[in-house]
């Protein structure tokens, strides 16, 4: 049986302001591309930062006073307060950190500074993540079918770090149009033994491997289409967590310290 093979084409786009309109940035983009255009079962994969952006999660860090637990962490952990702060109003909880960096709790994930991000942000100012990027995903992929015609499905990514690992890779944080975990229990491998836990992220292999067209400092390639991947398109909505109790890592960390998921300094 031949394996199937896909195809990745960056999609170059003008600097995304607030208010734009994404969709049309995409579909124009496009167009212009190798790719010629959408078409059904491509996958849509959107950096974050230019969904936030064009949705207004835009902070100048002039307009932040920070608050005295702002001040304190930003103390430890060598940060800007005014960082610090827009960090804490975006968190569900901080959980640590370390120099420049928090570890936050933010909608069921694990993410450093709560997805706060100065790249490919105005000076003096930092992107915010999209209020809910499954949203995100789910309107770019109607206003897309609409306009062009094409059912495709919608990724909204970010970069993230991996636990001792150098360096970021892609992760989806919004996804709509496919799935974003797929069930391998019940396969067999190359020995006939019967795969028990194994799901695979596809949503986040998708990512990932996006990222490589779409590169994460100037580049202003802020999407790309994936095409010929053969996941299924139509009605799957959401990216799939699970509770910090399940997760290996966390999972380890909570037994040995309970205490890591309760944010009892409350002080302003």
């Amino acid at each position: 049986m031949t394996p199937p093979s896909f195809s990745v084409y960056g999609l170059a786009t003008p600097l995304i302001h607030p208010g734009d309109d994404v969709a049309e940035h995409l579909i124009s983009a496009a167009e212009r591309s190798e790719c010629r255009g959408f078409e059904g079962g491509d996958v849509v994969v959107v950096a974050e930062s230019a969904v936030a952006t064009a949705e207004g999660r835009v902070v100048r860090l002039a307009d932040l006073e920070p608050s005295g637990k702002a001040l304190r962490l930003a103390d430890e952990y060598h940060m800007d307060p005014r960082h610090v702060e827009v960090v804490l109003q975006e968190s569900d909880r901080v959980v640590g950190g370390i120099p420049g960096f928090l570890l936050c709790m933010k909608n069921g994930t694990l993410l450093p500074n709560a997805g706060i991000d100065a790249s490919n942000a105005p000076h003096g100012s930092v992107v915010l993540l999209p209020v809910d990027p499954d949203a995100s995903a789910a309107r770019l992929r109607a206003a897309i079918g609409e306009r062009s015609g094409a059912d495709v499905g919608v990724i909204v990514i970010d970069s993230r770090t991996h636990a001792m690992r150098l360096g970021c890779c892609g992760v989806a944080i919004g996804c709509s149009g496919i799935p974003s975990v797929i069930d391998e229990r019940g396969k067999k491998d190359l020995f006939g033994r019967e795969l028990e836990v194994t799901k695979r992220a596809v949503a986040d292999c998708i990512a990932s491997a996006a990222e490589l067209v779409m590169g994460e400092a100037g580049e202003c390639v802020p999407a790309a289409v994936v095409r010929g991947i053969g996941l299924p398109v139509g009605d799957y909505a959401g990216v799939a967590t699970i509770d910090a109790s399940e997760c290996l890592f966390m999972g380890v960390a909570l037994h040995a310290d309970p205490s890591l998921l309760v944010d009892d300094d409350r002080k302003p």
